[in-house]
C-alpha cells in the first residue's frame, strides 16, 4: 500500500532496506487512564511493517476489535511514505478503532488516496510495497462493506493520522450478534398480534400466535469424537505446509517460513496467528514452535 505521501523529490540517503526509527502503539483500555505501550524496535523494512501490523493486530484482537490483520498490514505499510518518521498507532474503542500517525511528509490529496491507481511510490519503496495504489481503497471498500468508516486527516504539525473504525457490535461477516434465528421478545410478539405501530410508525399485520413460525436455527457440524481429526480439518492448504516444516526443523521464524514455502509474508503471519489460536503453534519472542496438539498434527500430516 502505498498513499500516504505528498510528493518527494529525493530519496533519502539511507534507503529503506532497514528502518532505523521505533513504533510506538499506544493501547486505550478507556479514555480515563493512560495507555499501555508497546514498543517496536528498529528492525529490517519488511520484518519491522510485519512486526509492527502483527503486534497492533494482536493487540486490538486481544481488546475484542475485528479488524482482520491483512487490513492493518494495508495500512502499516503507508508508513514507508513519511520514511518511518515518528510512528504512533493507538487502538481504541475496544480493539474497534485504530489510529495510524506518523510526522512525514502527508497527503495533499486525500480523496484521490482512497482511488485505486493513484500512486506516489518510488522504485526503491516497490521493493516492500506493491506500489500500485491499491492499498487504500482496499481498505475503504472493506469498510463500507462492514459499516465501517475511514478518515485520512492532517496530523498536528506535519505527516498524515489514518483511522480505520469498525462500529462496536456491527454485525460481521453476515452475522448478526445472535439476534438471527432467535425467537421474538414476548413484548414485540405482542405488540405485532396487536396491529400496533412498528418502530417507524407503520402499521403492522395482524397476526395471530399461532400464525407464528419459528425461525430455523443455522445448522452446526457435530463435533467429531477425535480432536486430533477436528484439528487437522481446520487445516487450510498453506497452514499444510507450514506445519509440515515443523516436522524436520523445531523452531521457525516467519521470514524463514515465508522463503522456504513461497507463501507472502503477511499470508505466512495470517496463517501462524490462526495455528495459535487453534492451540497448535506457540511463540517464542519473532519465532515459532508447535505446540503438544500441533506435534500431534504434524507427524499425522500425510
Amino acid at each position: 500500500m502505498d498513499e500516504l505521501s505528498g510528493n518527494i523529490t529525493e530519496e533519502p540517503s539511507q534507503g529503506y532496506d532497514f528502518v532505523e526509527s521505533p513504533a510506538r502503539v499506544a493501547v486505550y483500555d478507556d479514555l480515563l487512564s493512560s495507555p499501555r505501550i508497546i514498543d517496536i524496535e528498529p528492525d529490517s523494512t519488511k520484518e519491522f511493517i510485519n512486526s509492527l501490523a502483527a503486534s497492533v493486530y494482536g493487540a486490538a484482537k486481544d481488546a475484542g476489535g475485528t479488524i482482520p490483520f491483512s487490513i492493518i498490514l494495508q495500512v502499516a505499510e503507508n508508513f514507508i511514505h513519511s520514511r518511518f518518521q515518528e510512528m504512533v498507532v493507538s487502538v481504541l474503542d475496544g480493539g474497534n478503532t485504530i489510529r495510524f500517525a506518523d510526522q512525514g511528509p502527508g497527503i495533499p490529496d486525500k480523496e484521490k488516496a482512497q482511488q485505486p491507481g493513484y500512486s506516489s511510490a518510488t522504485a526503491p519503496m516497490k521493493r516492500y510495497i506493491n506500489g500500485v495504489g491499491s492499498g487504500l481503497p482496499i481498505v475503504r471498500e472493506y469498510m463500507e462493506t462492514k459499516h465501517g468508516t475511514v478518515r485520512i486527516e492532517d496530523n498536528l504539525n506535519t505527516g498524515a493520522v489514518v483511522t480505520i473504525s469498525l462500529k462496536a457490535g456491527e454485525p460481521e461477516d453476515g452475522h448478526d450478534g445472535g439476534l438471527a434465528g432467535s425467537v421474538p421478545p414476548q413484548s414485540y410478539q405482542q405488540d405485532q398480534a396487536a396491529g400496533s405501530q412498528d418502530v417507524y410508525g407503520r402499521p403492522t399485520q395482524t397476526l395471530s400466535q399461532s400464525a407464528m413460525r419459528p425461525v430455523a436455527q443455522p445448522y452446526q457440524q457435530p463435533p467429531a469424537s477425535d480432536p486430533l481429526e477436528v484439528a487437522v480439518s481446520m487445516l487450510s492448504q498453506r497452514a499444510f505446509q507450514i506445519m509440515k516444516l515443523f516436522v524436520y526443523e523445531d523452531i521457525w521464524g516467519v521470514k524463514d517460513i515465508s522463503d522456504e514455502t513461497g507463501i507472502p509474508t503477511s499470508s505466512t503471519y495470517s496463517e501462524l496467528k490462526k495455528l495459535e489460536e487453534a492451540g497448535m503453534m506457540a511463540r517464542l519472542g519473532k519465532k515459532y514452535r508447535l505446540t503438544e496438539l500441533g506435534e500431534r498434527v504434524a507427524q499425522n500430516l500425510s
